[in-house]
């Protein structure tokens, strides 16, 4: 038994370093991949100098920080316009509703409208109390300051 023990562990002292050099060569060649997705934000930044593997791995965060806070802007946008329909659409139906209905094109437009208001409300329901509306409106409040892009070195 103590010679099938001793070939299990010179096999694992054997197969050992190659799995290491296999992780290695997969991180490297993930970051590799990094520095070309992101090579245009890259030659902005620093356009001498070589990039260390922390500079690309930092730069790539601080990358996908300024898309999710884009992609935070731009679900707040579509908020304040659908908000702005939704006020459209009841004023038009306000002022259609004080008039009296004289033809069958006017009472299909006022039924045409009073039924974009009823969606339209329902929406700007859904969207008040959506997980998201109240996730972007705390992430505005927290991130007024703009993302730091430059590296931290310690040098």
């Amino acid at each position: 038994m103590t010679n099938s023990q001793d070939h299990l562990t010179l096999t694992h002292k054997l197969r050992k370093p190659l799995v290491e050099k296999l992780r290695r060569e997969r991180i490297n060649s993930s970051i590799e991949q990094l520095k070309s997705l992101l090579g245009p934000e890259f030659l902005k930044q620093q356009p001498d100098s070589k990039l260390e593997k922390a500079d690309i791995l930092e730069m790539t965060v601080c990358f996908l920080r300024q898309l999710q806070q884009q992609q935070q802007h731009q679900a707040v946008d579509s908020a304040v316009v659908n908000q702005g329909y939704s006020r459209c659409v009841q004023e038009v139906a306000h002022f259609l509703s004080k008039e009296e209905v004289k033809t069958q094109s006017q009472r299909r437009l006022l039924n045409h409208f009073n039924k974009l208001q009823s969606s339209s409300d329902k929406n700007l329901r859904e969207a008040d109390f959506s997980p998201l509306s109240s996730t972007v409106q705390t992430s505005i409040t927290k991130d007024k300051s703009p993302v730091n892009s430059t590296l931290w070195r310690p040098w």
